[in-house]
């Protein structure tokens, strides 16, 4: 079973950056699409962000020309780097491999 552990999360003013890592355990990492996906208080949970095994990435458009998705095959780490950050862009966010493993999430808070 795979493991998933992200951080870098935190609390940042309007306009500022974070990056968010996520560290899977195993061998399995380089083989899976790696996603990010976020979710604010009282709403359902959204994809952000993907990145494909050939390193073909996918942006949602509510965070284009923002956030930028990474992968580090050789570290079994993916990345979200996120800039421009707005207060509509508060969420934990959670990182996932394949179709059934997710980290546990990481706490973004922007302040406006």
């Amino acid at each position: 079973q795979v493991q998933l552990v992200e951080s870098g999360g935190g609390w940042v003013q309007a306009g500022g950056s974070l990056r968010l890592s996520c560290v899977a355990s195993g061998s399995v990492f380089s083989i899976y699409t790696m996603g990010w996906y976020r979710q604010a208080p009282g709403k359902q949970r959204e994809w952000v962000a993907s990145i494909t095994s050939y390193f073909r990435t996918n942006i949602a458009d509510s965070v284009k020309g923002r956030f930028t998705i990474s992968r580090d095959n050789a570290k079994n780490t993916a990345y979200l780097q996120m800039s421009s950050l707005k207060p509509e862009d508060t969420a934990v966010y959670y990182c996932r491999l394949g179709p059934e493993n997710w980290g546990q999430g990481t706490q973004v808070t922007v302040s406006s």
